[in-house]
């Protein structure tokens, strides 16, 4: 079984749960893209990172979930443009980071060092956040239509949000839509 990131709930609220996640390590590439193509864009350097190409030649334990934001200086998501080919639609390219949590217990010192310079090694402190989970496809549309629920939820509930979204994939690509574990993740302090 997958290690998954671990955290606390520190309470159920109307339309979230409120969690604390701990300090822990990422791997992480920023890539250009639409919102749907960006994992797949950061999949390559990511896994051949976890895979044994760094420095120690180590492999390491896949975790889940795979995370997917807005460089923090570039936060609002492009909006969704209509495509010549087909009437739907599909998200502006811009620029997204994709992390692969790193195993509980991992720490900058006991990490490889990559041999891609794309793939950084990130600290990411302890921080209370929002998160709503949901299944479906991977498209931007159902993402900002939960980022927009949980907005709502968490002004609602008087905390105030202090970072931008994140989008957390839990299973892989060829698990069914409607079976996939999604979530929505939004940092927040409360007031």
């Amino acid at each position: 079984m997958t290690e998954q990131q671990r955290y606390d709930v520190v309470r159920a609220e109307p339309g979230f749960e409120l969690r604390r996640y701990p300090a822990h390590e990422v791997a992480e590439v920023e890539v250009e893209g639409t919102f749907e193509g960006a994992g797949n864009a950061a999949f390559r350097p990511l896994a051949s990172y976890i895979g044994g190409r760094n420095a120690s030649g180590a492999g390491l334990a896949m975790t889940a979930p795979v995370l997917q934001r807005r460089p923090e200086s570039q936060e609002p998501e492009p909006q969704p443009q209509p495509s010549v080919e087909t009437e739907t639609t599909q998200t502006a390219p811009g620029r997204y980071v994709v992390s692969f949590v790193m195993p509980a217990g991992s720490s900058p010192d006991s990490l490889p060092v990559p041999q891609d310079a794309r793939v950084v090694i990130r600290t990411v402190p302890e921080e209370l956040a929002a998160a709503v989970r949901y299944s479906g496809r991977w498209t931007s549309g159902s993402y900002r239509q939960q980022v927009a629920r949980l907005r709502t939820a968490v002004a609602d509930a008087g905390l105030e949000v202090v970072g931008p979204p994140r989008f957390a994939r839990f299973d892989p690509p060829w698990t069914p839509w409607f079976r996939r574990r999604n979530e929505v993740v939004l940092p927040v302090r409360e007031s």
